[in-house]
């Protein structure tokens, strides 16, 4: 195992400790990927021959650290490379470490049973259409031939499906910061099920990142939307947006696209987040004109409500679906 992928059990308040619980990591390696809000991966091998320890011995220590610095707990996956160490995260609890085993029969028959969603980057749509010709699982994958995989999907698609179905993984660790970026998270008070709700809950954060955003002069390149569900399990979607923006209405509606390509049906969530990435100073950023008098009138009546809950707070003025 050289490889671990690490999720520290950050609360709300503590997003800003990620870089210090980076540093942690980078004490055993320099090469660490963030991977935000609350995720790391690590890359071990030099760790493994200088400690002279195993990457699941390693891992121990970190978690030790980690609560004994920082107060934090953590879940780590490890595995022969970034994709499979991703894989056994879903599997690893606080004080267990999940590992992939080393040789191909052994990650055949770990990933042989587990859904196709559980591979990072495989979206509903995609296992949606898989399941439908009874592919349902990796193991069915990976003895499926290629040529029905290119028919389903198409030729590129298939082509990495079938070799992470079937182990193999050609990521590497690629060391990076924590991007600057802003958070609004929306926790709810009960596991929710209404979508309305969760709507209701992305339109807020939505126009929270917004004021944020114009207060400091910054436009958001990137949006990402994190789901948490009952189980604590999690689902992280990212979208590049047409344009740099720190207008509301078109964070709200990049935040429901995500959310809507989810297709949770009845899921029981804890929490969302959205995150605004990419951040770049507004002056720099350009605005495609447009002759739709509505759009205009929304961005006036924004720059009138940012003056407003400059003066009398940040709830003094809100749309009117947060209101009820």
């Amino acid at each position: 195992m050289t490889i671990v992928c690490v999720r520290f059990q950050l609360p709300p308040t503590r997003e800003a400790a990620l870089p210090g619980l980076l540093g942690l990591l980078e004490e055993f390696t320099p090469v660490v990927e963030a991977l935000p809000p609350d995720g790391a991966l690590a890359d071990l091998r030099g760790a493994e021959r200088y400690f002279g320890r195993s990457a699941i011995e390693l891992a121990a220590v970190i978690r030790v650290r980690a609560l004994a610095l920082h107060g934090v707990d953590c879940v780590i996956g490890a595995g022969p490379g970034p994709m499979l160490a991703r894989v056994a995260l879903s599997d690893a609890r606080p004080g267990l470490t999940c590992e992939v085993p080393g040789d191909p029969d052994g990650i055949a028959a770990f990933l042989a049973d587990r859904p196709v969603t559980a591979l990072p980057g495989v979206g509903t749509a995609t296992a949606r259409t898989l399941r439908e010709y009874g592919l349902g699982t990796l193991g069915q994958v990976a003895a499926a031939p290629l040529s029905t995989l290119q028919r389903l999907i198409g030729a590129r698609a298939a082509r990495e499906l079938h070799e992470k179905a079937n182990g193999v993984d050609r990521g590497r660790v690629v060391p990076n910061g924590v991007a600057r970026s802003l958070a609004a998270e929306r926790p709810f008070t009960r596991d929710e099920l209404s979508p309305d709700r969760h709507r209701r809950a992305l339109l807020s954060a939505a126009e929270e990142l917004g004021t944020r955003l114009r207060a400091l002069d910054k436009v958001c390149r990137t949006l990402t939307l994190t789901v948490r569900y009952a189980d604590r399990s999690s689902t992280t979607r990212t979208r590049t947006l047409k344009e740099p923006t720190a207008h509301s209405a078109a964070l709200a509606g990049a935040a429901y696209d995500m959310y809507e390509a989810l297709g949770l049906q009845r899921a029981r969530v804890r929490n969302l987040t959205l995150r605004a990435e990419s951040l770049t100073p507004a002056e720099q950023a350009s605005h495609q004109l447009t002759f739709d008098p509505a759009d205009e009138k929304l961005r006036r009546m924004e720059e009138v409500a940012d003056r407003v809950r400059a003066k009398f707070g940040p709830g003094a003025v809100m749309p009117g679906t947060l209101a009820a």
